[in-house]
């Protein structure tokens, strides 16, 4: 892990040590410096999460990625500092009805700090903490944006978010240790399942100050931290390409082909 690059990548210039103060500065700055997208899979790339791999792409190259990548790489750089990381695996809920079981296919960390566990998540898109939790309360906590909270329930550990006034369901996991293949089979299953999500569907998000930027499908979306929201529809694949280079920092390949939901082959 090289973290002189990766702190260039994200702009952070503070003592990297092990404490809560460091946890909270580079979950904040990483949402806002590399965003969430699933291009790679609407491009038909396969998603390589061994580190090497997720270093090239969201550091050297400076793209984004979904939580498996970028989830891996937070892991490495605060291992790399001195804390105690476990990676595990969660179940979406976010606008999912309740007798609905969705499969493990979001990774999140256990980090330790103290003695103290907390939960870091810096790869849920337009809905992701830009501070990480405490796992060892209930009560609500204060982020940059909008309140979180981790409740247990049926012997599960449920994030959620306050959302326009109302608590809302976004992952629940038991906590416990997976296997390594786990992580594999969640991360296959989400860039190739032909029902899988982000194999239907384009999703490019980044925190940007006290904003949200969203684009789903061919919906481009600012939402305020007072939880008001700016919409346009955008027209053409060209505006879509030229809106992630401006607003997302993101440049792709003269020879990509995209296959954008809404735009057409």
């Amino acid at each position: 892990m090289d973290l002189g690059r990766y702190f260039s990548r994200i702009g952070f210039d503070g003592a990297a040590t092990p404490d809560e103060k460091t946890l909270r500065a580079l979950h904040r700055l990483h949402v806002e410096a590399i965003p969430f997208e699933n291009l790679d899979v609407l491009m038909g790339r396969p998603i390589d999460i061994e580190l090497e791999a997720v270093f090239r792409k969201l550091v050297a190259a400076r793209r984004g990625g979904y939580c498996f990548e970028h989830n891996t790489l937070f892991a490495a750089v605060l291992r790399a500092i001195g804390f105690e990381v476990e990676p595990l695996l969660a179940r979406v809920r976010y606008n999912v009805a309740p007798d609905v079981r969705t499969p493990l296919t979001h990774m999140i960390l256990r980090v330790r700090h103290g003695g103290r566990p907390w939960l870091a998540d810096v790869g849920f898109g337009g809905t992701g903490s830009t501070a990480p939790l405490r796992l060892d309360t209930e009560d609500e906590q204060e982020t940059p944006h909008e309140p979180r909270r981790v409740l247990r329930r049926d012997g599960r550990a449920v994030a959620q978010a306050k959302l326009g006034g109302e608590w809302k369901d976004l992952y629940e996991s038991t906590l416990e240790t997976p296997a390594p293949a786990d992580f594999e089979l969640g991360n296959w299953f989400s860039c190739t399942h032909p029902r899988a999500h982000f194999v239907n569907n384009l999703v490019v998000t980044r925190v940007d100050g006290p904003r949200r930027l969203i684009v789903t499908n061919r919906e481009f979306l600012v939402r305020e931290a007072d939880g008001s929201a700016a919409r346009r529809e955008l027209g053409s694949r060209g505006e879509l390409l030229a809106l992630l280079a401006e607003r997302f920092g993101l440049e792709l390949p003269g020879d990509a082909r995209l296959r954008a939901p809404g735009f057409g082959e």
